[in-house]
């Protein structure tokens, strides 16, 4: 049995928790929020054990065997820092964390320490994403000509809140446009060069963004996110042989659609949960077999997914302090 602590009690720590509960041999043990009282509104939907108002006492609990970091984008590195101190495994939610400097400090320390620590990118674990990569790699496809993949949605306009304030590591890039980037990085690596513009907003923050990776191989990728307006947030692969249609939302979605070589293949990858599972279940086996480093999102392609991030917010002019 392993048993989790959450540090940061908002949405996605919800829906983590939530798919939890089929994941077999993990209990959520302790729960950490800076407020006490939702700390225990938490633990009392998710029968929780422990229910915290400090984040360092969860890390210091001896009971908790492995941490899901779940707080706003610019508190990931000192969070994850915290718990890997107190031997802790640490699955972070993405982006891992603001910029690569971080990310190099967080590796670092796990590794001083000999501890478990991944990038929570959960779309790289799920069945539909694997059958692609897999799909891709075997080379009945031939060489990818394009892909064209983007993540958008119409947000509030609040500027208070995570999406809008930049002191909270805000805009489309960082919350939704890494999927995107991530799907190109994984399926065809690094891009030779890359271009991208960017519309800055009011609180400073990205806005919408659209990038462009160029390849040696003259494949052509064209990504885009926005938090202004909805699209399709769909990703199309056009090969040589034929083409691979991730539907709506591409990064969690159970449909993906082929053409090869003339023949239409429709393929179904129904799940009864969110989709967090897959990632926890990853997580849950390299604790239990002792692996400090996840093959699958491993340090380097993390390191090169927050280069990438960092390049691309220079090139719009986008700095965090």
């Amino acid at each position: 049995m392993i048993r989790w602590g959450i540090i940061g009690l908002g949405k996605i720590a919800n829906s983590f928790a939530t798919d939890m509960q089929q994941v077999d041999n993990s209990i959520i043990y302790a729960v950490a929020s800076r407020s006490q009282e939702k700390a225990n509104d938490f633990g009392a939907k998710y029968n929780v054990a422990k229910c915290y108002d400090s984040y360092e006492e969860l890390a210091q609990d001896p009971q908790v065997d492995a941490i899901y970091i779940a707080t706003p984008h610019v508190r990931h590195a000192q969070d994850t820092l915290l718990c890997l101190t107190h031997n802790k495994a640490v699955l972070c939610e993405k982006p891992f964390a603001m910029n690569l400097q971080e990310v190099d400090s967080m590796i670092a320390k796990a590794k001083e320490y000999n501890v478990l620590l991944m990038e929570a990118l959960w779309t790289r674990f799920m069945p539909h994403f694997k059958f692609v990569k897999e799909e891709l790699e075997s080379g009945r496809y031939g060489r990818v000509k394009s892909l064209h993949a983007d993540f958008s949605f119409k947000a509030p306009v609040n500027p208070d809140g995570r999406l809008y304030n930049k002191l909270l590591g805000g805009g489309s890039l960082l919350d939704i446009g890494i999927y995107p980037v991530f799907c190109a990085l994984a399926l065809l690596g690094k891009p030779e060069s890359i271009t991208a513009k960017g519309k800055i907003g009011k609180t400073q923050i990205d806005e919408e963004i659209e990038i462009t990776f160029n390849y040696k191989t003259d494949t052509r990728v064209f990504l885009s996110s926005s938090i202004l307006k909805n699209t399709p947030t769909t990703a199309t692969l056009v090969c040589d042989n034929g083409i691979v249609f991730l539907h709506s939302r591409f990064h969690q979605t159970d449909k993906v659609t082929t053409l090869l070589n003339g023949v239409k293949v429709e393929h179904d990858f129904s799940y009864n949960a969110k989709g967090y599972t897959f990632e926890i279940m990853h997580f849950a086996d390299l604790l239990r077999t002792g692996k400090t480093e996840s093959p699958l999102m491993s340090f380097k392609f993390s390191r090169m997914l927050i280069q990438t991030l960092d390049e691309i917010r220079e090139l719009i002019g986008l700095h965090y302090v």
